[in-house]
């Protein structure tokens, strides 16, 4: 039988891109390990980049009392840091080096027992390292995206569907005043959830998604359709990382420094080109970007950050490490990081709302 190890003092990190939610996660774990258990909580700064720089500072309940409706994190976020893979220039060039066992050594120096890693693949991936490594790890999923698996959803992702829907909505009406093809380019390297959720909630005519690879000639007999039956515009929702059959996602650009140095953006300045040229339609696009990740979290991300954020504690108690929080089936509960993490959560063609957007008439460009 293990020994229980004594708790005193927590760590906490927000990684990756931010989002709406986090705040609510920082204010949950705090309070709750504070008011619970007596635990101190300690705020480590800017995500892995504080850990591997030993930057941070203690949290207290007045520090992050008021927070819950706040965008973004007080605690700052990057998703470039790595403790495994640090870029460091040599010789005029970028070379990744291996900081992890300094990294290890700044967790033990603030005295810190547990590390709540709160973030997505790429966060908890490192998470999952580290505890490998020897440091108690509870991971809390976090990513817009909402392609984790192990969890039916993630924070941040209801608040970033609301807001590309009110997008769709917004250019509903322009594009019926225009009588134009109407594009609206959002977040989605691997997965569609996003896109999917919005385009449908949001009555597009066409969504397209990475997961199905879309045809030229299926999207413009799709709108020259439309026209034909006196519809004088079109909605088309699309994911940044949805590509042509045959055909290569778009990039924007390349970051060599950056764990995901590939960076998307511009398949709706590209539809936009050639749905013009095919149909002889006038089309516009818009890229929603980063708009997706802020402003304050629906209630739903409100509510889903709080109950991970009081679980996550609830496991430290129970010293469940290497393990995440996650929801299933309006359950909350948990899942070895290493199940959340050896493969991303993808949309199927047999998923519920691809089968009921279909039967209802959207087309998926295919």
């Amino acid at each position: 039988m293990k020994t229980q190890k004594k708790i005193k003092r927590i760590g906490i990190l927000t990684g990756g891109g931010d989002c709406p939610g986090l705040n609510a996660v920082i204010r949950a774990v705090t309070k709750s390990a504070i008011a619970n258990h007596g635990w101190e909580v300690f705020g480590i700064e800017d995500g892995y980049a504080g850990l591997i720089e030993k930057r941070g500072h203690e949290l207290t309940q007045a520090q992050v009392s008021g927070i819950l409706t706040l965008g973004g994190t007080i605690l700052g976020t990057s998703n470039r840091a790595d403790p495994f893979r640090v870029p460091v220039e040599k010789s005029k060039k970028i070379v990744f080096e291996d900081h992890s066992d300094q990294t290890i050594e700044h967790f033990h120096q603030w005295g810190l027992d547990v590390l709540v890693a709160v973030g997505g693949d790429g966060t908890l991936s490192i998470g999952k390292r580290l505890y490998h490594k020897g440091i108690p790890v509870v991971g809390i999923p976090k990513t817009i995206d909402n392609d984790l698996r192990g969890t039916d959803y993630t924070f941040g992702f209801h608040t970033a569907v609301s807001i590309a829907t009110e997008a769709v909505d917004r250019l509903h009406t322009t594009a019926a005043a225009h009588h134009r093809v109407m594009i609206l380019e959002v977040m989605g390297r691997n997965a569609g959830w996003i896109a999917l959720h919005a385009g449908s909630a949001g009555g597009a005519d066409i969504i397209l998604i990475p997961e199905l690879p879309y045809s030229m000639d299926a999207i413009s007999r799709a709108v020259k359709k439309r026209a034909q039956h006196g519809k004088k515009f079109s909605l088309i929702v699309v994911a940044e990382g949805a590509k042509e059959k045959g055909g290569k996602i778009i990039e924007r650009k390349r970051d060599p420094k950056n764990p995901y140095p590939v960076k998307l953006g511009g398949v709706g300045k590209y539809l936009e080109e050639q749905i013009e040229k095919l149909t002889g339609l006038e089309t516009r696009s818009a890229n929603l970007g980063h708009i997706q990740r802020g402003g304050s979290p629906v209630p739903a991300d409100r509510n889903l950050g709080t109950l991970f954020g009081t679980h996550a504690v609830e496991l430290i108690a129970r010293q469940r490490w290497g393990h995440m929080v996650c929801v299933q089936g309006n359950i909350i509960k948990s899942i070895p990081i290493a199940e959340a993490v050896h493969q991303l959560k993808i949309v199927t063609p047999d998923n519920p709302l691809v089968v009921a957007s279909k039967a209802v008439g959207i087309s998926f460009g295919v």
